[in-house]
């Protein structure tokens, strides 16, 4: 595992702490997409930038690319040796979302960009349930048209924190 792409089903799946936790395993440099893709002040990086800026991570040798983004998937998937999927249940993921406000309030998360405090509304909590199930849905057809195109590829779709403690334990570095 050089080159690893991490997707999870909605925010507060665990995308970033675990690329983080694996990046240190496996001595493996994270580039979280949330950091790439918002300037200061939550203004979106226009999308030519944003996907010129993914071709560049993906074509380095070893790395650890976490965050959805479907739009740009074209560009990690082909480059990555293996994609693990993080599908946590929505009652687990909106707990985590609204943990995790309170965890950074006013502060900066690690995995943003420069000038975007942590920052929860409605609106995004809207986004997540209602946008949960067809996303699990087109991930699971992302992962089984992946398994099918690269079959040399390794493939995980870790479901509850308990799979996730296990794999990480499972590293061999």
């Amino acid at each position: 595992m050089d080159r690893i792409m991490v997707v999870g089903v909605s925010a507060g799946a665990g995308k970033s702490r675990f690329a983080r936790e694996l990046g240190k395993l496996l001595e493996l440099p994270v580039h979280h997409l949330d950091a790439y893709f918002w300037k200061p002040g939550w203004i979106e990086r226009d999308t030519k930038e944003f996907r010129e800026a993914q071709v560049y991570l993906a074509a380095e040798p070893r790395w650890i690319i976490e965050g959805n983004y479907g739009s740009t998937m074209d560009i990690r998937l082909p480059a990555c040796d293996t994609l693990i999927q993080l599908e946590l249940p929505l009652w687990r993921c909106l707990w985590r979302v609204v943990k995790r406000r309170i965890q950074y309030h006013k502060k900066m998360r690690p995995d943003m960009a420069p000038g975007c405090p942590e920052k929860l509304d409605l609106t995004f909590l809207h986004y997540i349930v209602t946008t949960y199930h067809q996303r699990k849905k087109s991930q699971r057809e992302i992962m089984k048209d992946f398994c099918a195109q690269y079959p040399e590829k390794q493939v995980y779709c870790l479901r509850s924190p308990r799979e996730i403690s296990q794999f990480l334990r499972g590293i061999d570095k």
